[in-house]
């Protein structure tokens, strides 16, 4: 069917149009896309998401789901997607240092005393010795890629226990459910994950806790809040207006979760939003419980710890998995949020 528009429909659609601007009527905004994982430390892009904190801003906000980090950076700078919060991997500083790609605020954070992610050993590894980080010399390590967090994480590990990296045996598996899989059959010895997944492994008798990547990395910024260069530097009303509302469902996340500020009804409230998203094939209890038992703090304000990003892009240079002449300037735009 052919759809016309006269003169006359043309003027009142263009009246219309006017009107709204003159009361002050928020336009439609295009759809902009939010790159998430199916992960704890993702809370907030869902309550964010299910409690309209994005409409509230102006933004119309789609959820587009990926198996790993890399994949995001690159759909970012593809403009496939116009915002991700997930791991600093090495994909994602080559993308910046060709001027693709800003970090513009820090998310998930390691904090001493609060549990976050757990090193876990396969039950066949556990068995045969493998019952403390310090006995991972000659085992095989779980990763997604290289240059993504869990090979960070191996390499903080390693460091603290004066094992040689390569004296542990790095499997690039790809996505997370792969690395579930591998662990659970003991077809690898080690992994490190956000506890949620961990938890939920070890529940199951699928793997067994052997320590805590925060005893290793305290103040390690795990995940940062990313957007393209062209979004940064020219679409700053919305990347701002997108830092206000994920803000919003940070300061939700922490109360309810990490803090314990939030009463009973709230917390469930937002563990229903949650449980759409991550473990959705669990019981909503167990789920809950979860979730309260492995919140890992997430930055209010998308604060950005830099020296523990700074620290990661040095390690990065050093493996030799980007470029050298990389600057701080090319990575982060640091005019949106705090610094820590």
């Amino acid at each position: 069917m052919k759809f016309q528009m006269n003169r006359r429909q043309a003027l009142i659609s263009m009246g219309a149009l006017g009107s709204a601007a003159a009361f002050g009527l928020p336009a439609r905004a295009a759809t902009r896309n939010l790159a998430v994982l199916h992960l704890a430390s993702h809370a907030p892009s869902f309550i964010a998401f299910e409690r309209g904190y994005y409409k509230d801003a102006g933004l119309d906000i789609e959820l587009k789901f990926f198996e790993a980090a890399q994949p995001m950076a690159v759909s970012i700078a593809s403009g496939d997607a116009d915002f991700g919060v997930t791991a600093m991997s090495g994909g994602l500083i080559s993308l910046a240092q060709k001027d693709a790609i800003k970090v513009i605020g820090g998310a998930l954070t390691e904090q001493k005393g609060v549990t976050g992610a757990i090193i876990l050993a396969s039950n066949k590894a556990y068995e045969a010795g493998l019952t403390d980080p310090s006995k991972l010399s000659g085992k095989s390590f779980g990763i997604t890629t290289a240059g993504s967090s869990f090979h960070f994480m191996a390499h903080k590990i390693a460091t603290a226990n004066n094992i040689k990296l390569s004296d542990i045996q790095l499997r690039p598996l790809q996505k997370l459910g792969a690395i579930v899989g591998a662990l659970t059959t003991g077809q690898i010895d080690a992994w490190a994950i956000q506890p949620n997944v961990a938890k939920k492994m070890i529940r199951e008798g699928a793997a067994k806790q052997i320590g805590l990547v925060s005893d290793y990395a305290p103040d390690y910024q795990v995940t940062t809040a990313f957007t393209s260069t062209k979004n940064a530097a020219n679409e700053r009303d919305m990347t701002a207006s997108f830092v206000k509302a994920y803000s919003r469902a940070i300061a939700d996340y922490n109360a309810a979760f990490v803090d314990n500020k939030a009463d009973d009804a709230e917390r469930d409230a937002l563990a229903k939003i949650v449980h759409k998203y991550v473990e959705s094939d669990s019981p909503f209890e167990t789920a809950k419980q979860n979730l309260i038992e492995g919140a890992m703090r997430v930055n209010e304000g998308l604060a950005l710890s830099l020296g523990s990003c700074v620290e990661q892009l040095e390690w990065f240079k050093s493996e030799g998995m980007v470029k050298d002449a990389i600057t701080n300037e090319q990575l982060f735009d640091t005019s949106y949020v705090k610094t820590i």
